[in-house]
Formats: structure tokens, C-alpha cells, sequence
């Protein structure tokens, strides 16, 4: 990691650029596969499943036997590990559903809005050098709550031709039926396409390398949804002199490890703090199975020095980190100056680790820079927000001539009389219902 100095705000954009990816052939090679699979169907998916995952299936359909098979296979401490982050999960996401509330807008227009879930959704479940089954639980739990009606779970499989046991348990308790052994490019075109045997979607979630990622983009130029553009892994923790410096390093080198284009970030106001952490990661760095996978993304990655923690959490926001922990006394006042991140970690035990497993929050996050713009993964990327509006006679009487003027004067005619029929009408009617004055007798 680079060490650098006090940078001044006009450096901050150019000095915060995540590591670039080349992606003019990546694209090309993307695009190829996923044109062979939009016209080989499962013909090109096998093909593809041989080449990159090095497995030739006759069926790429996981059997009910598998996924029972799959629960013998772990222990029970894991087992009730997995339940109860189920359980945080499925209780902060619950929590999101809304009730319909009809509002009067005026005396006789009533307008509302409802959610209704996407139909057919794809998830996508990395299954390479991390199976990453907590990720079910992330995307599957709030797609059930949403009540999507179709569930399709892509995952890839090992050489021996399986899918990791903890995976399959995890679709089964969240209630994931259709799971495929399919990993990669071929997974996002097979459910983004549909083939004779994996159904097509309206929606792909999940992370992935960046192969997945780009077929997600490219799908959706197409016109299948994603959940959001999605880049490598990425930290960020703001510390002053009350942080403990080995879970700095702890937690710096917990997202480090995720993959070589990982980027993590440190920043403090406070230069015995960086010196600390750095010591802190250079020993434990040196205990990690995926050491030289850290160290590699360490290399992308940078110790920031700045003036005091306002300008740091400035220069954050510019950042717009996928996680972002602040370990500082002041923790619930720099908190409220947060305006760009994905999900924030607070106080000297909230580790980014809570939130990748079993808080409750959800770690399907932006990343790149797009926590600027973009939410992470909740029950509303699941659905569809849909207005709905009624007028009466009375609603049309006392908003009729407001529409009337606004089509009149944008010149659309046609908008403007969809109007003045339904006004005439309502008009005529009223004069003949109003009841006649009777005569005076003499």
C-alpha cells in the first residue's frame, strides 16, 4: 500500500481512480460466448462449462438427491451458524416491505402505489476460490419476501463435477429449488436468454469475476435488468487515535483477500495510526491461506494522511467506498456526514465481516464509485413500483381544467380532448340531475 501525505482536494479524483481494467478484448471475448449461447442454447452452455470450468456434465441440472446429500455433508455448528445470520437477515429485510397508502391529491383524485414483484429473477451464487453461500441468503431471502414467483440459482460447478455442499444447503433452506451447475459467462447468457433447459429471467443478480461482470452488463444492453454495475471488492476505514490498529489491519486484509483487484483504503488524520496498522498488517498477512492473494491487492491500495476527520470523510464521499468503516470516537458524528457509500460499519467492533455474513444487512453492494448513485441489494430491487390513480366526476370537475391549459399550451391536442369529452359529459349530466325550481302556486 502507498502512503500518501496530506492530498490536496484537487488530486482527490485523480488519486482515488480504482485499478483499470482493460476491457476492449474482455468485451470481445464476453460478447462471443454469449452470442453461441443466445443461439446454441445448451449445446453452447455445455461447451462453454467444459472449457472454462474444466467439467464435462450431461446435466447441468442439480437432482433433489444432491441437495440432500449436501446437508449431511456439514456440521451442525454451521448449520445453526447459517440460521441464525437467516434469521437477521430475513428480520431487517421484512422490515422493508410497505403498506399501500392512498393519497388524495385532490377532492376527488385518489393516487397510490404498489409494489409487485418481478416475476422471474437469476441468481448468481460465485462458487470459484470462495463458495460464497452466504450470498443466497443475501439475494434469496428478499426475493422470497418480495414473492418473486420464479427463483433460478446459477452456480458453478467443481471439477469433480459438483457444487459445494454449503451452497446447496443454503438454496434448500431459503426455499431455492432450481439451482444449475453454471458458473461464469455461460450462466448470466443461459439465464438472460433462456435454453432448452435453463428458464430465462427478467433480472440477474450476484457478484462475480470480471468476465461476470461484464456479461451483466452486456445482457443488459439487451434489455435483461441487473442489480447494479459491479466492480472487485473495496474498503474503505476512516480511524483516529482511539481505533485499535489490529482490527484496522483485520479488517483491511478481510476484503483484501476477496481477490487481486481488491482495493482498500486507510485514512486518518493521524500518522502513528497508519504506521501502526501497517505493522499490524505486515504480521498478519504473513497467517492467511490467500496471502499472495492480499498482498496483490494490497499493491492497489493506499494509506491517506489528512489534516483532521471532516476533510477525511470528504474525501470519502468523493471515494464512494462499497463498505465504509469509521472507527473514531466521534463515530455517530462523522456518520451523519456520510453521503456516498454502500453500507457503513460503526465503532471499533462493527467489522465489515458483520455485514458480509450475519448482522442483517445486505452485502450485495455498489462498488466503483456508484455508491454515488446506487443502493445496495434490498426487498425494492425485487420489485416493481407501480402508480395507480382513480378520479371521480368530481376529481375530473376539479382537475379537468388544469390538464386542459398544461396539453393546450405543450400542443397536444389530442391530450387536451381526452380531457374535454370526459369534461362535457360530466357537465351535461350534472345540469340534468340538478333538480328543478318549482313553481310558485297562486
Amino acid at each position: 500500500m502507498k502512503t500518501i501525505k496530506y492530498p490536496q482536494p484537487a488530486e482527490w479524483k485523480q488519486l482515488l481512480k480504482r485499478p483499470v481494467i482493460e476491457t476492449k478484448d474482455l468485451e470481445q471475448q464476453v460478447t462471443k460466448v454469449l452470442q453461441e449461447i443466445k443461439t446454441g442454447g445448451d449445446t453452447a452452455v455445455k461447451k462453454y462449462t467444459e472449457l472454462f470450468d474444466k467439467v464435462k456434465l450431461d446435466s447441468f441440472i442439480v437432482e433433489e438427491k444432491e441437495i440432500q446429500e449436501a446437508a449431511q455433508l456439514l456440521s451442525n455448528e454451521l448449520k445453526t451458524a447459517i440460521a441464525q445470520a437467516r434469521q437477521n437477515i430475513e428480520k431487517f429485510h421484512l422490515a422493508q416491505q410497505e403498506e399501500v397508502k392512498i393519497i388524495e391529491t385532490s377532492k376527488g383524485v385518489q393516487c397510490w402505489r404498489k409494489s409487485i414483484a418481478i416475476e422471474k429473477v437469476g441468481l448468481y451464487i460465485p462458487g470459484g476460490t470462495a463458495p460464497l453461500f452466504s450470498t443466497i441468503l443475501m439475494l434469496a431471502i428478499p426475493a422470497k419476501i418480495a414473492a418473486c414467483k420464479n427463483i433460478v440459482l446459477c452456480t458453478p460447478p467443481g471439477k469433480d463435477g459438483k457444487i459445494n455442499p454449503a451452497i446447496l444447503y443454503t438454496a434448500q433452506l431459503v426455499g431455492i429449488t432450481t439451482v444449475f451447475k453454471l458458473g461464469g459467462v455461460q450462466a448470466i447468457g443461459a439465464m438472460a436468454y433462456g435454453t432448452e433447459t435453463v428458464p430465462q429471467v427478467y433480472k440477474i443478480f450476484g457478484p462475480g469475476n470480471q468476465y461476470v461482470t461484464c456479461a451483466k452488463q452486456l445482457v443488459n444492453k439487451e434489455g435483461t435488468a441487473i442489480d447494479m454495475p459491479a466492480g472487485p471488492s473495496e474498503l474503505a476505514v476512516i480511524a483516529d487515535e482511539t481505533c485499535i490498529p489490529a482490527y484496522v489491519a483485520a479488517d483491511l486484509l478481510s476484503q483484501a483477500e476477496h481477490g487481486t483487484d481488491s482495493q482498500v483504503l486507510l485514512v486518518s488524520d493521524k500518522e502513528t495510526v497508519i504506521l501502526e496498522v501497517q505493522a499490524e498488517l505486515q504480521k498478519q498477512v504473513q497467517a492467511l491461506p490467500r496471502k499472495e492473494i492480499a498482498l496483490r491487492a494490497l499493491s492497489n491500495s493506499l494509506f491517506l494522511l489528512v489534516n483532521n476527520k471532516n476533510e477525511g470523510m470528504e474525501l470519502l464521499n468523493e471515494y464512494a467506498p462499497e463498505h465504509l468503516i469509521i472507527a473514531c470516537n466521534n463515530y455517530t458524528e462523522l456518520a451523519d456526514k456520510v453521503i456516498n457509500a454502500g453500507s457503513v460499519f460503526l465503532g471499533n467492533y462493527s467489522c465489515e465481516s458483520a455485514g458480509d455474513y450475519a448482522s442483517g444487512t445486505n452485502h450485495t453492494l455498489p462498488t466503483n464509485g456508484n455508491a454515488k448513485a446506487y443502493s445496495g441489494v434490498s426487498v425494492d430491487s425485487f420489485v416493481k413500483k407501480i402508480t395507480f390513480q382513480q378520479l371521480s366526476k368530481e376529481g375530473m370537475l376539479n382537475l379537468g381544467t388544469t390538464i386542459e391549459l398544461m396539453a393546450e399550451a405543450e400542443g397536444l391536442e389530442a391530450h387536451k380532448n381526452a380531457v374535454s369529452i370526459r369534461l362535457a359529459d360530466v357537465m351535461i349530466k350534472a345540469k340534468s340531475n340538478k333538480p328543478k325550481a318549482k313553481k310558485e302556486e297562486r
